[in-house]
């Protein structure tokens, strides 16, 4: 298993297979992605020949991503391909494409999704989104559970003076369709904290968290970026019962908190690392410039031992973030060779 500087094991790997995407939120910090490139985006085949890899390095998880990945209409063979690979596959996507394609991804192997859906106000909708398309998304993700994806995770990014008012109403709409809500604390793009926009809008989290906290009728910690989850009556002292699809407990939801933000928890507990569209291997979100290409060394010819090496140079660029987190360790993050 790779294990960085600091000793973190790292065992998910998230695969942007598209820059392109169908909406403009306001938010979006593209993976990491660079506004404009050049460079060729990966093809099915290297995606999997980089999975393959990836998979005997003890990676275990895949969450494919974007852009949009249901753009991609390879899609369902690049699912197919890398399924067999690994125990976990899933989706983020903005569920607008996923209503004739759900079933589809099941049978090929995805395992769950995660549907971007900030507001089902649609003004508010839209104006996150730069698209009317509310109605399209709803209805992804009513096909995601129809077609047995599960768990289906709903991420709304809490955005003040946008849908910053709007989370009871969110917890409502995910408990009627049987979806975990994803409460995300909006990221400053490579960790820029001081724009003007980011100020204006950013909510911290923390007091959302607390009053989950206080109201939960049980709670529980992940072990990815020690997020954790709520499982909260919709009315306060509601007793829980026996819920739809045998839940919790009828008229409650269950909610998980993503809050990076001065949260060195968050990077003392993160496993993962990310695969741009064209090839690079980019170790921390935040931190944008310390990238390992592996697309160009796969197209002259490299061994997999050699693509092997590369993700051990990316490894070793793990370096948390935030303040508090774990001392680097002497000797770790370097296991397959120095980087080239």
């Amino acid at each position: 298993m790779l294990r960085d500087p600091c000793g973190r094991p790292v065992t998910n790997l998230r695969v942007s297979v598209i820059r392109e995407c169908n909406q403009r939120c306001l938010y979006c910090h593209r993976e990491g992605e660079p506004a404009r490139t050049e460079r060729e985006r990966l093809s099915r085949e290297e995606l999997g020949r980089v999975a393959r890899v990836a998979a005997s390095l003890g990676i275990g998880k895949l969450k494919l991503t974007g852009g949009e990945p249901l753009l991609r209409r390879d899609l369902p063979g690049i699912i197919g391909d890398l399924a067999p690979l690994f125990g976990d596959v899933s989706l983020t996507t903005n569920g607008i494409l996923l209503p004739p394609l759900a079933a589809r991804l099941k049978e090929a192997g995805l395992g769950r999704v995660n549907i971007s859906l900030d507001s089902v106000d649609p003004a508010t909708y839209a104006r996150m989104t730069g698209s009317d398309r509310l109605a399209e998304a709803v209805e992804g993700v009513r096909a995601a559970r129809r077609a047995g994806l599960s768990p289906v995770k709903l991420n709304m990014v809490v955005i003040r003076g946008e849908n910053g008012s709007q989370i009871p109403q969110m917890m409502r709409f995910s408990a009627s369709e049987g979806a975990v809500l994803q409460l995300i604390e909006l990221e400053a793009p490579k960790g820029r904290l001081s724009g003007e926009w980011y100020s204006e809008h950013h909510t911290d989290l923390s007091d959302v968290e607390r009053e989950l906290a206080r109201r939960a009728v049980r709670t529980t910690t992940r072990r990815m970026h020690h997020r954790r989850k709520y499982v909260v009556p919709l009315r306060p002292g509601s007793p829980p019962g026996p819920g739809r699809g045998g839940k919790e407990g009828a008229g409650t939801v269950e909610i998980e908190i993503v809050r990076p933000v001065h949260n060195s928890e968050f990077c003392q507990n993160c496993n993962r690392l990310r695969l741009s569209s064209d090839g690079r291997l980019v170790p921390c979100l935040f931190r944008g410039d310390r990238g390992v290409d592996i697309a160009g060394p796969l197209r002259r010819g490299a061994t997999d031992g050699e693509l092997a090496g590369l993700f051990a140079c990316a490894v070793s660029r793990r370096e948390p973030y935030w303040t508090g987190a774990p001392a680097r360790v002497p000797g770790r993050g370097r296991g397959l060779g120095a980087c080239p």
